[in-house]
């Protein structure tokens, strides 16, 4: 239903106010500290903000702009819908965890359940390019936590995020996905079908960033941001050394938050970034149990607090190829030494390989190389 003029009219300020080029959360502070409501901005004189922002940033916000009234009308118009909503500073729904991060978006565009955005939350983040063990670690960690009534954020991205993000759709605390692009714009477009199934499993999609804005690389450290801000913790699933999840981990920490690495192969590039936040004083996780143990109130009648992809320690069968292989990727030929056969071994191993692999116990990597898989 139609906003009430009054509620139209603030809502369109905070919009104005946001929406203008060169204006961000840092500037917004600054002018609401002064003049009051956005309003109150609006209505100031240019010579009064030009003491405020300087010069050019008056002159934008006391300038017509039509691109940007038009962005205001369709932003008005998107918050029509009744899972769309429009969160400023002001807003009693507005995270307040988000309050304590120092530049807090004056604005967040959210479609879903904006309640969801104040529960308590633990992101879980890592690459792009994850192995098959990185998933399902993060989908089942995700579903663990998310049971144990943790909200799960992540950032819609491929590999570890979507893993997350599915891990917990099916529990009751529900995911939250945090955009780098528009609210209103699917990215990756593979993922479209995983925001709305988000949406319409009682979980939320927000971002800061105006209605139609495309994937941009600046605005993604922005999103890490407040994937970390909204968090009581990150944990990082797996992550190269040159990561955007250690950027989020980063941030987690300057915020005050827990920090969480799951440990990986030596060999493997995608636990480096995971070993580097351990060395530097993140907790390392195992199960569950670990990062409950953090946050206190959390999951203290859960029981166990561990996924299956964390109850790994005891081989899944005494099969000798598994048992040979271990843990760390390893190539058919190195295998075949190591079970006591020569180059000829290797033939007859690839069967055994193959059977294993369809079975869902190991998987081949890029490289060629075998590794165990942990069983859910």
């Amino acid at each position: 239903m139609p906003l009430p003029d009054a509620g139209r009219a603030e809502r369109a300020a905070w919009l104005r106010l946001s929406l203008t080029p060169g204006v961000g959360p840092a500037s917004v502070r600054d002018l609401l500290s002064v003049f009051g409501l956005p309003e109150d901005v609006i209505a100031a004189g240019r010579s009064a903000l030009s003491r405020v922002v300087g010069d050019r940033l008056a002159d934008a916000l006391s300038t017509r702009d039509e691109h940007r009234d038009s962005a205001v009308e369709r932003a008005l118009e998107w918050a029509q819908a009744p899972d769309h909503h429009l969160l400023s500073l002001a807003d009693p729904a507005y995270p307040a965890r988000l309050l304590q991060i120092g530049d807090p978006p004056p604005l967040l565009y959210v479609a879903g359940e904006p309640a969801l955005l104040d529960r308590p939350m633990l992101a879980i983040v890592g690459s792009r390019s994850a192995t098959r063990g990185g998933l399902d670690n993060a989908e089942a960690f995700a579903a663990a936590l998310g049971e144990a009534g943790l909200t799960i954020a992540s950032g819609l991205a491929l590999g570890i995020d979507a893993a997350a993000h599915r891990g917990a759709l099916a529990t009751a605390a529900g995911t939250v996905a945090v955009l780098g692009t528009g609210a209103d714009v699917a990215y990756p477009a593979a993922n479209r079908g995983l925001a709305d199934a988000i949406r319409r499993h009682g979980g939320a999609v927000v971002s800061e960033l105006p209605l139609g804005t495309g994937p941009r690389e600046a605005n993604f450290p922005r999103r890490n941001r407040l994937i970390a801000g909204l968090s009581r913790g990150v944990l990082v699933v797996e992550a190269a050394l040159r990561s955007g999840s250690l950027i989020t981990a980063r941030l987690a920490a300057e915020f005050g938050r827990e920090v969480f690495a799951i440990p990986g192969s030596i060999h493997s590039p995608l636990s480096k970034g995971c070993h580097q936040l351990i060395k530097q004083g993140a907790k390392l996780v195992e199960s569950a149990r670990d990062v409950l143990g953090e946050l206190p109130g959390i999951g203290a009648d859960s029981g166990t607090g561990r996924p299956g992809a964390a109850r790994a320690s005891a081989p899944s069968s005494s099969d000798p190829v598994l048992m040979a292989l271990g843990w760390d990727p390893i190539s058919a030929e190195a295998l075949a030494g190591r079970l006591g056969g020569g180059q000829g071994a290797v033939g007859a191993l690839a069967e055994h390989l193959l059977a294993l692999e369809i079975d869902g116990r190991i998987e081949r990597l890029n490289d060629g190389r075998y590794q165990r898989r942990a069983r859910t």
